[in-house]
């Protein structure tokens, strides 16, 4: 048994929260168990220079954890005068997972831009993160169409992330930070509502692991995808935004 009293393939209770901020296109405040990451989407009319003339939009991420996020105060990224090599791979890992299920050219020459600030972290932010992520993109996309902006959804498909690992020898789903920091194994996996594998990271803490135990984990996000998906469709289909979805 786990210590927090969880099966192997069960999720730490997850919500999704949409409309939270006020001025934002698309937001949502996501929640894996004890970790909070508030996700904003906002709509720049232009998009970066490097497309200019292309006729295709761009998505991008900006990934930051508040100073008492943790346990200690961290210092503001900021004040040091660039993000660090873990916020870069992050932010980066975000907009790809957004990017693989966005019809670009359908955005016209405009750039999204995604924060996902970290509120309270507890393992899996980067996982949370993609999943409330794409929440806040659908409803820019939304407010978008709205307003005639665009004519169609540029989003093809799902997309949601969650991390596994190997702790004393078992694979398990959706680590919080006790496990993650014990485990034998740990890896995060981005999968579309589709199926489709966008991203998969996997790093032996301890002993290297086999294929078999790669793909005990495969299976056991594939199940949590499913349920994350699932969770999202049922926060859409909310008629008030402000409301919650829980699983």
């Amino acid at each position: 048994m786990r210590s927090s009293k969880r099966a192997n393939d069960d999720l730490r209770t997850v919500t999704l929260e949409r409309a939270v901020a006020r001025y934002a296109e698309g937001s949502c405040l996501v929640t894996f168990g004890e970790t909070r990451v508030l996700c904003t989407a906002s709509l720049e009319e232009r998009g970066p220079p490097w497309l200019r003339g292309s006729g295709k939009g761009w998505i991008t991420a900006e990934y930051s954890m508040l100073p008492r996020a943790t346990h200690e105060r961290t210092r503001r990224e900021v004040n040091s005068g660039k993000p660090s090599g873990r916020t870069q791979e992050i932010q980066r890992l975000i907009g790809r997972s957004l990017r693989a299920v966005t019809n670009l050219p359908a955005m016209g020459e405009r750039q999204i831009t995604v924060d996902c600030d970290v509120i309270q972290a507890d393992g899996g932010t980067r996982t949370a993160a993609i999943t409330g992520a794409w929440v806040a993109l659908h409803d820019c996309f939304s407010w978008m169409r709205a307003r005639s902006i665009i004519s169609v959804d540029p989003l093809r498909d799902h997309v949601a992330a969650v991390s596994c690992g190997i702790v004393k020898g078992v694979p398990v789903l959706d680590l919080d930070y006790a496990e993650d920091s014990g485990a034998e194994t740990d890896a995060n996996f981005v999968i579309t509502g589709s199926g489709g594998l966008v991203e998969v990271q996997g790093t032996a803490e301890g002993k290297p692991f086999s294929e078999e135990e790669l793909l005990a984990l495969l299976r056991l996000a594939k199940g949590g995808t499913e349920r994350l998906v699932a969770l999202q469709k049922q926060a859409l289909a909310q008629a008030a935004p402000d409301k919650k979805a829980t699983a």
